[in-house]
């Protein structure tokens, strides 16, 4: 079978630490155990419970949500990146795309705290292979970086992919982040319609257009 065996975020399991804002360091809990709300419209109580409650509630319009450049700004403002620059519009759409189950252009609370254990779990992962703190990885480090998420590629695939999202011979976290994001994507929509787990699906060409496009 050609999935990925990963949690949410790559192959990785049990408790992340990721990068706060100003005032420290934040614990990111796994997938599927995190804190979870709907609209913050409600939930006073979730700043004492959760760090990042301010920042997403400081950008997040009446509705609960943010859009693309919305999650830019609260992701810039929360220092995840670390030391690395910041991320670049067009990687928060694919983030949003990756995680918008209803279609609407934007991100609730309950996806952000998603793709924050998700980004923790990627950072750590690009970090281990960015031992010199360059901001990038060599084209071979990225094709072992995705190896060892679980991924089980071709060396086509994995050749194709590093063309992609290589700049120069080199991959920065930016771009790391969003093939990161990519390869998440479009997995969940091949595994959920792989009902027999077999690595093979029939695509109609709409269906097709409708995955691969929307990220």
């Amino acid at each position: 079978m050609a999935y990925p065996g990963y949690g949410g975020y790559g192959g990785f399991s049990g408790h992340m630490t990721g990068m706060g804002g100003p005032g420290g360091p934040m614990h990111a809990a796994p997938p599927g155990t995190y804190q979870t709300y709907s609209a913050y419209t409600g939930y006073p109580s979730a700043a004492s419970v959760d760090p990042m409650w301010s920042y997403f509630t400081a950008i997040a319009g009446q509705d609960g949500e943010v859009d693309a450049e919305e999650l830019q700004r609260c992701l810039t403002q929360s220092g995840i990146h670390g030391t690395y620059k910041p991320f670049s519009l067009e990687t928060c759409r694919v983030m949003i795309a990756m995680l918008d189950r209803d279609m609407t252009g934007k991100m609730g609370f309950n996806e952000f705290k998603e793709l924050w254990a998700a980004l923790n779990g990627w950072k750590q992962n690009f970090m281990m292979y960015d031992q010199d703190r360059s901001g990038t990885v060599e084209p071979l480090e990225l094709g072992q970086a995705i190896t060892s998420m679980g991924y089980r590629l071709s060396a086509q695939a994995i050749t194709g992919i590093i063309k992609r999202y290589c700049k120069d011979g080199k991959t920065y976290f930016d771009d790391y982040v969003a093939c990161c994001v990519k390869l998440r994507a479009v997995t969940d929509a091949f595994r959920r319609r792989d009902s027999l787990q077999q690595g093979y699906v029939n695509f109609g060409y709409d269906d097709f257009i409708q995955c691969t496009m929307s990220i």
